[in-house]
């Protein structure tokens, strides 16, 4: 990558808290156009790892440089008043003002601008993480910090999703850092694999992490293998509901 592509490098970051360390020694490098994937099981330190690059923690040890300030962030979680109505137009103008060409084309490009009307309440796991994701593009980022994105989501919405990712990637040429405990599908899209269990275990291409044996010892054999069922293809093209066309 060309040094004026990078956005965020993390040198042996680590942060300390009541008397431990919730994650120690990261070192990651995001630039343009590339997504870096942090996998790992629960406690692993992914979500304090997201929050040093979105400049929320401070790290206690290492360096951190951001060379943008152009971030948007999808949270695991939000914390919203469903005895509220709230449709998705209202829900993207809850943090900026946009107009409705803007909101348009955000939802567009998620596939989801038939619901511009609907009502948050009513919409499936799938279609509401399509809004979040919608929300945080509208702020045009240089960097997205996606947590989690496909919580709640089946197995068919779970492979739209990486490829909607995927999509952004490419349309808005952003980097993407993704925050997944989801180690199967979400690899195989990513361009480095980041392997989190309190420190790095292991980074490097998705299949030569399948491939390492701290991985192996992490996920399991049948999770190294799992990584094959899946590739992202760029021979189609989707639908505004999501499908596929050849």
């Amino acid at each position: 990558m060309k040094k004026n592509n990078l956005l965020v490098k993390l040198n042996n970051a680590g942060v300390f808290r009541e008397e431990k360390w919730l994650v120690k020694g990261v070192s990651l490098e995001i630039n343009k156009k590339e997504i870096v994937t942090l996998i790992g099981p629960n406690g692993s330190g992914k979500t304090t790892t997201g929050k040093i690059v979105l400049n929320i923690i401070e790290p206690d040890e290492g360096t951190v440089k951001i060379n943008t300030s152009r971030v948007a962030y999808v949270p695991q979680k939000i914390n919203i008043d469903w005895a509220i109505p709230l449709r998705v137009i209202d829900f993207m103008n809850m943090t900026s003002k946009l107009n409705k060409f803007e909101i348009r084309n955000c939802l567009q490009l998620t596939g989801v601008d038939h619901l511009t009307y609907k009502n948050l309440l009513n919409l499936s796991g799938g279609e509401f993480q399509r809004v979040m994701i919608a929300r945080a593009i509208a702020k045009n980022p240089e960097l997205l910090i996606l947590d989690e994105p496909v919580q709640g989501v089946d197995f068919n919405g779970e492979i739209k999703l990486y490829n909607l990712i995927k999509e952004i990637s490419d349309k808005l040429e952003c980097g993407i850092l993704l925050i997944s405990h989801d180690i199967h599908f979400v690899m195989s899209s990513t361009d480095h694999v980041i392997c989190l269990n309190g420190h790095v275990c292991c980074s490097g291409t998705p299949q030569d992490v399948a491939k390492n044996p701290a991985y192996i010892e992490l996920f399991g054999e049948t999770a190294a293998s799992a990584i094959s069922l899946y590739r992202h293809d760029h021979n189609h093209t989707h639908n505004q509901d999501g499908s596929i066309s050849k």
